[in-house]
């Protein structure tokens, strides 16, 4: 299975399981993340959920493999945003990389280790909170490769990290330590190596003692109203159109072995 789940206790754990890809999310993985989420938030049994990655990775991004050989066609053509959407949490809609267009009422933590970067960083800033350890390493890594940040990360990583250093990293699409994210402030708790996912299970842990409607109620509060966060998501969805122009081609150049073993060089 591509997606593993199980509670532990009120909060559900949501692993991303494809470690070969490097938990890179193909459109199969893609729609199962966005009804593990939307399961999540209707069961009264779990408070909170934790998502992580299979085998010491975060989340490579999406499959470009799937693009390059125009799997992902059918998919990015499922995901196009209807007219007459305005409303991201009364309105649910799938995004590419699953759950990037929801606003949930109840709080997800990513647990990062390894590698959370292109759409794997758009999954993560989707995310309430980042527990990540001394070895993640964040970044807009799709840049050289022209695909676009369509899952939400032109919203949400100014909101988190401030304008100026979300332009390092989208223009730039430079590596990111653990160490210089927690100084930035894209990640919330920095832990030591393969400690991440119980420092994240423990936080969960600690949330879920709080009276839920309170709380829930402060979380959407604090948040981009819904309506706003459409708006914007509408906004970035258009960019969709370089990956037509651009992205398939650098989608390409990666399954032949462009970025084999890390390599990333300019386009």
């Amino acid at each position: 299975m591509t997606l593993e789940i199980h509670d532990e206790g009120r909060t559900r754990l949501i692993v991303i399981n494809r470690p070969a890809q490097r938990n890179a999310v193909d459109p199969a993985t893609a729609r199962r993340l966005f009804d593990a989420f939307m399961s999540f938030d209707a069961d009264a049994a779990v408070d909170v959920a934790v998502l992580t990655g299979a085998q010491d990775t975060f989340c490579a991004g999406f499959d470009l493999k799937t693009a390059a050989d125009g799997a992902a066609r059918d998919w990015i053509a499922h995901v196009d945003i209807p007219d007459g959407w305005e409303d991201a949490r009364t309105q649910p809609l799938p995004g590419p990389m699953g759950p990037s267009r929801l606003m949930l009422d109840k709080p997800v933590i990513a647990a990062i280790e390894g590698h959370a970067v292109a759409g794997g960083l758009e999954l993560a800033a989707w995310c309430d909170l980042r527990v990540a350890a001394d070895d993640a390493v964040f970044g807009v890594f799709c840049r050289r490769w022209g695909v676009p940040l369509i899952d939400g990360g032109t919203v949400r990583l100014p909101r988190i990290v401030g304008q100026g250093r979300a332009n390092d990293m989208i223009l730039t699409g430079r590596p990111v330590t653990a160490e210089e994210a927690a100084t930035m402030g894209l990640i919330d708790r920095q832990v030591g190596t393969g400690l991440a996912l119980q420092a994240a299970l423990d936080l969960a842990d600690s949330l879920s003692p709080f009276p839920q409607g309170c709380m829930r109620a402060d979380h959407l509060s604090a948040r981009l109203s819904p309506r706003d966060l459409a708006a914007a998501i509408r906004r970035e969805w258009a960019s969709v159109a370089s990956f037509e122009q651009e992205g398939i081609r650098g989608a390409a150049r990666f399954a032949a072995g462009a970025g084999r073993n890390g390599r990333f060089d300019s386009a």
